[in-house]
């Protein structure tokens, strides 16, 4: 596509609000676009940029390591049940940065911040014997944090995304 077509367009000015070289040249290059503190839209070569990083990581994920473990993606929900939270104590550890709301039947949840929690929910549901072990499991998803002060363009956001990794493995050597 010609650069004439794109959706998204170069700026002259330097965004006033822009605090690193980097976050400057990403707005001013029409590659993300503010939509509130530590909230961005990708344009469609941020976006194009964002998928190529992805594949590789995904790429390297999935290649059979030493050990002959390959990781495995899933892609958890961004809607957390708060109990996830509240049974490893982390509901008071991240209660300043957690996103909470309830639904219609007062249930409450979260935007998750994390998801360690919903892994290991997931891995106790489907995982039967040690036989099952070891296993790699990763996800490139989308995160929620109630930063007290986003800055820094793309490195402290409400809104991110995020590649995490769990091992599970039978023992403490694994």
């Amino acid at each position: 596509m010609r650069m004439s077509r794109l959706f998204s367009k170069t700026l002259r000015e330097v965004p006033a609000d822009a605090e690193t070289e980097g976050h400057r040249l990403l707005v001013r290059s029409g590659m993300i676009t503010p939509i509130a503190a530590g909230v961005y839209a990708y344009m469609p070569l941020g976006l194009r940029v964002l998928h190529s990083i992805q594949s590789i990581i995904r790429e390297e994920m999935e290649r059979e390591g030493p050990d002959g473990r390959a990781g495995q993606e899933l892609l958890m929900p961004s809607l957390v049940p708060i109990e996830f939270y509240e049974r490893s104590g982390r509901d008071q550890t991240m209660a300043e940065i957690l996103f909470r709301l309830t639904d219609h039947h007062d249930r409450e949840f979260a935007l998750g911040p994390t998801h360690e929690e919903v892994f290991v929910e997931v891995f106790k549901r489907n995982v039967q014997s040690y036989r099952d072990l070891p296993l790699m499991l990763y996800q490139i998803a989308t995160k929620f944090r109630d930063e007290p002060r986003p800055r820094g363009g793309l490195i402290r956001l409400r809104q991110f995304t995020m590649k995490d990794l769990y091992s599970f493995d039978v023992d403490e050597a694994g």
